[in-house]
């Protein structure tokens, strides 16, 4: 921890936590592992002050920690045994490139499932059931439909092989889909 301008440091921690807690709660929707992985960011900016060369603005850098933080998580999860076994009815619900066969729909899914994200409620119950998948699985879907990454933009993040990456996203569509049947379709 040399040359840390602790003032100056102390100053980021007030200035930024609130933005680094929100990003990293975007990619996680984890309060507590947010919390933790802004703490480890300011960590690391303590201990590698002085390779802050102001090329970038402070929150420009420590958001790019955080990045780095959120990708080890992940790639930490991923080092964890993932057990999901498929039936082979589960297998055939999908094309070859990940979308949905169209005679693969729950049949308690009604017409109005194309407009359901506009929905608060459902909203909701499709949040939790995103929080409900194991954390390599989450991550997929979070970085693939919610900020809208490329494959190979995901693999890289998460330093995962293309089939793992196309694997984690089918078992994940289908946790989703048996969650989804479980808590609103069969409710609503």
């Amino acid at each position: 921890m040399n040359n840390i301008n602790r003032t100056e440091l102390s100053d980021w921690v007030r200035q930024y936590t609130k933005d680094l807690l929100a990003r990293a709660f975007s990619k996680t929707a984890d309060y507590n592992l947010s919390e933790d992985l802004v703490q480890e960011t300011f960590l690391a900016a303590a201990e590698n002050f002085s390779s802050f060369n102001r090329e970038s603005q402070p929150k420009t850098w420590l958001m790019g920690i955080l990045k780095n933080k959120i990708a080890e998580h992940f790639r930490q999860a991923l080092k964890k045994n993932i057990t999901t076994s498929l039936s082979p009815e589960q297998i055939s619900f999908f094309f070859n490139n990940g979308s949905w066969l169209q005679n693969a729909r729950s049949k308690t899914w009604g017409a109005d499932a194309k407009n359901l994200t506009d929905d608060p409620a459902f909203n909701t119950v499709f949040d939790q059931c995103i929080e409900h998948l194991p954390v390599a699985m989450s991550a997929c879907i979070r970085l693939k439909f919610l900020d809208e990454k490329k494959g190979n933009q995901i693999c890289e993040e998460l330093a995962i092989s293309p089939a793992n990456y196309w694997q984690l996203i089918h078992r994940a569509k289908l946790q989703l889909r048996s969650c989804l049947d479980k808590n609103w379709f069969k409710h609503s």
